[in-house]
C-alpha cells in the first residue's frame, strides 16, 4: 500500500495581485508549488504526487515540478477542473490500485513541514479514516444573526473556542473513503456555490468521522500580499523550518 498526495495548484490567486496562478507566484525565488512538493517530499511517507493545474500550464508545471532535483518522488501534472473539489477529483481518478493513502494539500500552503505531513499521514495508518491538522483557535469568536445590514450585526452568541479549530492541509484519508465521498458529491462539484470547500467536508457529509491532529503554524496559508512576505520572512531565518 502506498501514500498518494494530490497537490492542488489550480487556483487563479486573485487576492495576491498577481498576472499569474497563485501556485507560481514566487517566494525567495521558487514557486509556491514547488516549495510544498519538496516538503511532501522530504516527509519520506509520500510515494508519489499529482498536481493539478490551470488549463494550459501543463507542461510548464511538469517542467518546475516534476522535473525539479530536490522532489524525489514521481510526479504526475494534470489539468485541475472549475473548482476545488473537481480538481481534487480529477486527480483522484489517476491514483494507481496500490494506493491505500491519499494527502490533500494546497500549494498555498508552501512551507507545511514534513513532520506535520507524517502526522498526518501516522494517523490515518493507525485507523483513522479521516485525519486533517487544525490549531486552536485565540480569538475570541462571536456569531451574529443574519443581516443585510453589515455595517452592525447583532451578536446573537459567543462561541466556545476551546471547542473550535482552524483547519489546515494537508488533509489525509484512506483511499477507499475519499473515492466514497467524491463519488456521492459529483453533483455539487461544478459550481463554486456548491463545492465542498475542504475533501473532510465531503466525509463529514457522508455522516463518517472526522478526526483532528495537531497542526502547526508554519502551515500557513499564503492568500494576500502580506501573507507572502510572513512566509518570506519565514525561509529567511530558516532555523525553525529545519527543526521541524
Amino acid at each position: 500500500m502506498t501514500t498518494l498526495a494530490i497537490l492542488t495548484a489550480a487556483g487563479s490567486g486573485t487576492r495576491l495581485g498577481m498576472d499569474v496562478p497563485k501556485a507560481l507566484v514566487e517566494l525567495e525565488g521558487l514557486p509556491l508549488v514547488v516549495h510544498a512538493a519538496r516538503r511532501l517530499s522530504a516527509s519520506g511517507v509520500v510515494d508519489s504526487i499529482i498536481v493539478t493545474c490551470p488549463r494550459g500550464l501543463q507542461q510548464t508545471m511538469t517542467a518546475l515540478v516534476a522535473d525539479d532535483e530536490r522532489t524525489s518522488v514521481p510526479v504526475q501534472v494534470v489539468e485541475g477542473a472549475g473548482t476545488r473539489q473537481a480538481s481534487v477529483r480529477a486527480g483522484l481518478a489517476l491514483a494507481g490500485p496500490d494506493v491505500g493513502v491519499v494527502l490533500v494539500h494546497d500549494a498555498a500552503r508552501p512551507l507545511a513541514p514534513a513532520d506535520l505531513v507524517r502526522r498526518v499521514v501516522s494517523a490515518v495508518l493507525a485507523g483513522r479514516g479521516a485525519v486533517v491538522p487544525g490549531l486552536a483557535v485565540t480569538d475570541t469568536v462571536k456569531e451574529v444573526a443574519s443581516s443585510p445590514d453589515r455595517a452592525a450585526e447583532r451578536v446573537v452568541r459567543t462561541v466556545d473556542r476551546t471547542l473550535l479549530r482552524s483547519v489546515q492541509t494537508p488533509q489525509g484519508f484512506a483511499r477507499t473513503l475519499l473515492d466514497r465521498a467524491h463519488d456521492s458529491a459529483v453533483d455539487r462539484s461544478a459550481d463554486e456555490g456548491t463545492a465542498a470547500s475542504d475533501d473532510a467536508g465531503l466525509v463529514e457529509a457522508l455522516g463518517e468521522e472526522v478526526h483532528v491532529v495537531a497542526g502547526d503554524e508554519l502551515a500557513m496559508k499564503v492568500t494576500t500580499h502580506r501573507d507572502l512576505l510572513v512566509a518570506a520572512a519565514l525561509l529567511a531565518d530558516p532555523t525553525d523550518l529545519e527543526a521541524r
